[in-house]
């Protein structure tokens, strides 16, 4: 077993983003995809939500693959008792444990949402499934209760608590406190559960292991509600480079399953995304490309190889001789420096004109333009 333990919510969590429907063929596709991948857990949807996604999450549930599928129930009977039906043996059985959340939403007090807990826990049990209980706005609980919360699902036989930032508003420092505090109240298998509303949930998941936690919840491309949840690329790769930690995901398949679920969700992955945006391994600064033809390790903390993605040096307003030279040297045309400083003025004034790159085609133009001038060059 991995000292961390991957459970990626795309299909769920991902899906509950505001105007994502995933098709069941989509499902499928994304659940092997992290199959491939080496995603040891995989949470399938919401049976509650409809006999269309129960089927989706039957022909995965059924396809044969290698991690973990569960399934997401309110601590309702009628939700666990869709989860039974659709052939995974885990469940996460969720209820609010915030003061807000049960008085705005439940309409309940604490002793009745910890008898609600336990009822829905022992009757998944009853059902052949296995638990973990999820806290959903645990980071606004009074930990008093949580700890009180913890312990019943326990006695209940939950085999894990999902420890929610449902709306983001935890920091690492905080993050890792709560974790470890949870941990050693309560001796039970933590899972921290992250929302990016405050740009931190990357962070946060991260620091919740450092705390202890030895599951995290994550999405391709951070995909979910308001402002997403934890990356699933992000927290790969940052375990791996940061930490030390292999979550014993195929890293180099980054890049295509991210695409994917962009297309599948109708959400384009930002430019300026972490680990598979258009940007991460795009250089055009003239003193970062001289330093990338060099050595890449000067301005990159990992090949782009490792994640499925290529390394583009492009031509644009800030852009050195190193970048005009290379990007020439690519087309076959070898020129001196001399040359390169003055096609350089040329290229800043296309960029200039045009609000973006200089594309090869153009590339070639200024050269020809250039090479009339009679402007020195070798052509290898």
């Amino acid at each position: 077993m991995y000292k961390v333990i991957v459970n990626d919510a795309t299909l769920r969590d991902g899906e509950q983003a505001a105007g994502v429907a995933f098709s069941r063929a989509e499902k499928v596709r994304i659940a092997r995809m992290l199959d491939e991948m080496g995603v040891p857990e995989i949470e399938a949807g919401s049976p509650a939500s409809g006999e269309e996604e129960r089927q989706a999450i039957r022909e995965i549930a059924s396809s044969g693959l290698s991690a973990r599928i569960s399934v997401w129930c309110r601590a309702l009977p009628q939700d666990i008792e869709a989860a039974a039906t659709c052939g995974v043996s885990f469940v996460f059985v969720s209820l609010p444990v915030s003061d807000l959340h049960l008085r705005m939403k439940l309409r309940i007090n604490g002793d009745e949402a910890l008898k609600r807990a336990a009822e829905a826990v022992r009757y998944a049990r009853r059902a052949g499934l296995a638990v973990a209980a999820g806290a959903e706005d645990a980071s606004r609980a009074d930990f008093g209760f949580l700890v009180r919360f913890a312990e019943t699902v326990r006695k209940a036989g939950a085999e894990r608590l999902r420890y929610c930032d449902t709306v983001g508003v935890l920091d690492p420092f905080r993050t890792c406190d709560a974790v470890r505090r949870l941990k050693e109240a309560t001796g039970m298998e933590i899972e921290i559960h992250t929302h990016d509303d405050l740009g931190m949930a990357t962070a946060n998941a991260l620091a919740g292991i450092r705390g202890g936690a030895r599951y995290v919840t994550v999405t391709a491309n951070g995909l979910g509600e308001r402002a997403g949840n934890a990356s699933l690329e992000e927290v790969v790769m940052a375990l791996k480079k940061v930490e030390g930690i292999d979550a014993g995901i195929r890293t180099e398949l980054f890049f295509d399953l991210c695409r994917y679920v962009a297309r599948a969700s109708g959400r384009a992955v930002p430019a300026g995304k972490a680990i598979v945006g258009e940007n991460a391994f795009r250089h055009e600064s003239g003193i970062h490309v001289d330093g990338v033809i060099k050595d890449p390790s000067t301005y990159e903390p990992f090949p782009p190889e490792e994640v499925g993605a290529t390394r583009r040096l492009v031509l644009g307003k800030h852009s050195g001789t190193a970048a005009v030279r290379f990007r020439l040297h690519e087309l076959g045309i070898d020129i001196g420096l001399d040359e390169a400083r003055k096609i350089l003025p040329l290229i800043r004034r296309r960029v200039l004109s045009t609000r973006r790159p200089v594309a090869e085609g153009e590339l070639r133009d200024i050269f020809q333009g250039c090479m009339e001038r009679k402007i020195p060059v070798v052509i290898s």
